[in-house]
């Protein structure tokens, strides 16, 4: 590592005003501490903004704690992938900042090689039967988990315990189900990662292929070679698309009014035949696709469409009055697929050799069922699974509001899910003998001052990355999904022309426009036809979005993050992974976005 070109370290780095005491939310696992310094500063930190883009709260941390412990071991364990040992993560001013962990011997990397050939090769020879089997087993996942209930604590036991020889009260059952609630948590985001990383491999290994191949080739060109796809993750937008056609030939478009509630929709539609018929049709669409949740899933505050419809409601009125245009509302993925194939055909005229062009076949072969599987796996496991998770924890958090616990069903995701059983325990020998539990006196002034404290470091900006610049980043997670290279990283640290900003070329295109920067999930309702979307990072929920601007630009992400496949999916240009674009770009202002060169210029002041 080079310790001239840095980020600050995270020691340097102050404490908002009003947020002292940070640190009492989180385990002292995930915070950086004295006694491991000379590693945390001596090694990169970036901010991930893709997954956590608010500060977290304590039992939310159970995704990162899930997920980053899935990829070391299916990155070091199980898998070995040569160059990459997985990802350590820390929470700084309540913000989760991920770190990869670099295989630099020669000699190691190469016994890796060897284990990764034999463990990963045998996925890639199945990939198809195992994503199909992925997907099965992440469904029965999903249906235990539905099953999953925490009962009331009754006055007096059923006497069927009795009677029928049970031997087991409900303290048992309530305890057992928060159990199985968090070994499914950790056992889904071991499934998740079954198959994500050593995709992340497969793509790389391509990308390498055409880089060698053919020394002109752009990035773009190689992503095109494997674009045009229809996964599960553009399906809840096509539902949307179906709900506004049902609306119009079933004569109730008029009901659908920009800023309208969905409850006052729901109860007029309610009131006549046409509008019941409608309701049906969405019932039919919200169970599974409507477990689209306003974020990525990793935080609980990103509610499902199911849960609240608004976002919903913010496109449905958009969608039928193009309709009505007669504008063509889904992609056109046979002239997508029909230019891939000839890009691809081009590509393959290029190769000398019958070895060559075999290898490719192969290649190609792979990566197309890969980068399918990328993206489709996210409903399921990010948006399906989660959005049900976090209702069963509000579940049991209503258990805790009835014994006087907590005020609000939300306030257990203040507490870490290790401190939750310690609320559960309390609660659980007090209602077992009558007697006082100490909870209620003891969380509900703890959980105000954690509300106080999220409250503060919500206004705080974390910087992009902390410590030293790495000389080169091999793990092909980290480059691929968030776009992270040493070069983008010394990019960041690089003074800038005023008037433009560089990122990663990640949908190939020119287009000029109005900004529009948005922050937050309820800043899309203000997107207006034809702008540019400048953001943190896109969501997958955000698909409705890019039928309607003409590029994006985002602050964080790499060509196989979701904003740059469905960039490239809906044709539009985007530049990803430029830093500071939100901070550097205003609303309104006229930019071009530069998809080939990775560049956006500031047209005006």
């Amino acid at each position: 590592m080079s310790g001239e070109i840095r980020f600050p370290s995270p020691f340097e780095v102050p404490t908002p005003a009003g947020a002292e005491g940070w640190q009492e939310m989180y385990p002292y696992y995930v915070l950086f501490s004295e006694d491991r310094r000379a590693d945390e500063e001596n090694r990169l930190w970036f901010y991930n903004g893709m997954h956590f883009p608010e500060p977290i709260t304590p039992f939310d941390i159970i995704t990162a704690e899930a997920a980053y412990v899935a990829i070391g071991e299916m990155s070091t364990r199980i898998f070995c992938i040569p160059p990459a040992k997985g990802i350590d993560f820390r929470v700084l001013n309540g913000y989760v900042y991920i770190s990869p962990t670099p295989v630099t011997d020669p000699e190691a990397i190469q016994e890796r090689a060897q284990l990764f050939e034999k463990r990963a090769g045998y996925y890639y020879a199945n990939w198809r039967s195992i994503y199909d089997e992925w997907k099965q087993k992440l469904t029965r996942e999903i249906e235990q988990l539905k099953a999953i209930t925490f009962p009331d604590l009754p006055e007096v036991e059923d006497e069927k315990i009795v009677f029928e020889r049970l031997g087991i009260g409900t303290s048992y059952d309530l305890l057992r189900s928060y159990h199985q609630a968090i070994e499914s948590i950790y056992r889904v985001w071991q499934i998740h990662m079954e198959i994500i990383m050593i995709g992340f491999g497969a793509y790389f290994s391509f990308y390498d292929f055409c880089k060698r191949s053919f020394p002109e080739i752009t990035d773009q060109q190689v992503t095109l070679m494997v674009g045009a796809i229809d996964v599960s993750m553009f399906r809840p937008n096509y539902e949307l698309m179906r709900l506004a056609r049902k609306a119009l030939e079933l004569g109730v478009a008029d009901y659908f009014k920009p800023g309208a509630s969905p409850q006052d929709v729901f109860a007029q539609l309610e009131q006549v035949e046409a509008g019941r018929a409608w309701l049906s049709e969405w019932e039919a669409s919200a169970d599974p696709w409507f477990y689209m949740n306003s974020g990525d899933g990793f935080q609980h505050h990103h509610r499902a469409w199911v849960d609240d419809p608004t976002p919903i409601f913010n496109v449905l009125p958009d969608y039928i009055a193009r309709l009505q245009r007669g504008d063509r509302l889904e992609r056109d993925v046979e002239a997508l697929r029909q230019r891939r194939d000839e890009i691809t055909e081009g590509y393959r005229n290029l190769l000398q050799t019958d070895a060559d062009r075999q290898a490719f076949d192969q290649l190609i072969g792979l990566v197309r069922d890969v980068y399918y599987s990328m993206e489709d796996h996210k409903f399921y496991v990010e948006h399906w699974y989660m959005s049900i998770f976090w209702n069963k924890m509000r579940e049991l958090g209503r258990v805790f509001v009835a014994h006087g616990f907590f005020e609000d069903e939300d306030d257990l995701f203040l507490l870490h899910y290790t401190e939750v059983y310690q609320a559960l325990f309390d609660l659980l020998l007090g209602w077992s003998i009558g007697a006082p539990s100490r909870g209620p006196a003891y969380w509900p002034q703890l959980i105000a001052r954690r509300k106080a404290l999220m409250e503060q470091l919500r206004k705080w900006t974390p910087p992009p990355a902390l410590g030293v610049v790495p000389e080169t980043i091999g793990d092909p997670a980290v480059v691929m999904l968030w776009g992270i290279t040493s070069d983008r990283l010394r990019a960041w640290l690089s003074p800038e022309d005023g008037s433009v900003l560089n990122g990663f070329a990640a949908a190939p295109g020119v287009a000029e426009g109005p900004a529009r920067v948005v922050l937050s999930v309820e800043g899309l309702q203000h997107v207006q036809d034809g702008e540019i979307l400048v953001c943190s990072v896109t969501e997958p929920s955000w698909a409705p979005i890019f039928t309607k601007v003409r590029a994006t630009v985002a602050d964080i992400g790499g060509v196989m993050s979701h904003a740059a496949i469905v960039a490239r999916e809906y044709h539009i240009p985007a530049v990803l992974g430029t830093g500071n674009a939100t901070k550097r770009i205003r609303t309104g202002q006229r930019i071009r976005v530069d998809g080939d060169s990775g560049t956006v210029t500031i047209l005006d002041d």
